[in-house]
């Protein structure tokens, strides 16, 4: 079931996702794709949304263009939120004039053959040196645009037009937890060893989901994230394996 917002606007439209949640599909206000402006409007959302329903929220889960709403069914309904959003919708949609709150990343990670299978593969593809790619990787400023996949997985865009590589056509039984890797316009970092379909291009020795910790994650939606390139015996200490 998918609902319009009030004006032309504002064309964001509101899915009912399951009993206990909500699906606002920003899809329209980002013609060209996820961008910078959307990441505002979803800091915005971040921002205002848990003021706006208060304890009835219990969850919201950003993605590249949309953002899940969980709540309490025993505090409040699809409808309630729904008239609520409306009558808020001005404030909620409105790009953040900053964004102060977001965090900057840095990840070490070692670029090698033995760390990123894929490297030269890649480098060759795109017709530059292994140098020249990891220059362009790690240069690059990376927003958070999701997180899924597996805890800790952020999908990072966007890479350098230049080495946009289109994914495995046969992918990896298993990748090696803290592998970075790129496909398509985007990269990630691998948090746990798992099946995987994206090119490899090095080992990042940090850990990116802990379970017991205060947040589990080291990043969330809307973040930087930058990567180091350092050499083997860094990568050692700060404790990478190969």
């Amino acid at each position: 079931m998918h609902l319009q917002l009030l004006s032309a606007e504002i064309p964001v439209r509101l899915r009912i996702h399951s009993e206990q949640a909500l699906l606002l599909d920003l899809t329209a206000l980002a013609p060209q794709g996820p961008g910078p402006k959307l990441m505002q409007v979803m800091h915005s959302l971040r921002t205002h949304l848990p003021l706006l329903l208060g304890d009835a929220l219990l969850e919201l889960v950003p993605s590249y263009t949309s953002v899940l709403i969980i709540f309490d069914v025993l505090k409040t309904d699809h409808g309630e939120i729904w008239q609520k959003i409306i009558s808020a919708q001005t404030q909620l949609f409105r790009p953040a004039s900053h964004t102060n709150a977001n965090k900057i990343i840095e990840l070490p990670c070692y670029y090698s053959i033995k760390s990123g299978p894929d490297l030269a593969t890649v480098a060759a593809l795109h017709q530059m040196t292994i140098s020249e790619l990891i220059k362009l990787h790690s240069q690059q400023s990376y927003q958070v645009y999701a997180i899924g996949f597996a805890p800790g997985f952020a999908y990072l865009g966007f890479t350098d037009p230049r080495i946009n590589t289109p994914r495995l056509a046969n992918p990896r039984a298993t990748v090696a937890a803290g592998s970075v890797a790129i496909a398509d316009r985007q990269t990630a970092v691998y948090p746990a060893a798992s099946p995987g379909g994206w090119h490899l291009l090095g080992n990042c020795p940090t850990p990116l989901f802990d379970l017991h910790a205060d947040p589990m994650l080291p990043f969330a939606v809307g973040d930087t994230v930058r990567f180091v390139p350092i050499e083997l015996p860094e990568y050692l200490k700060l404790g990478g394996q190969l």
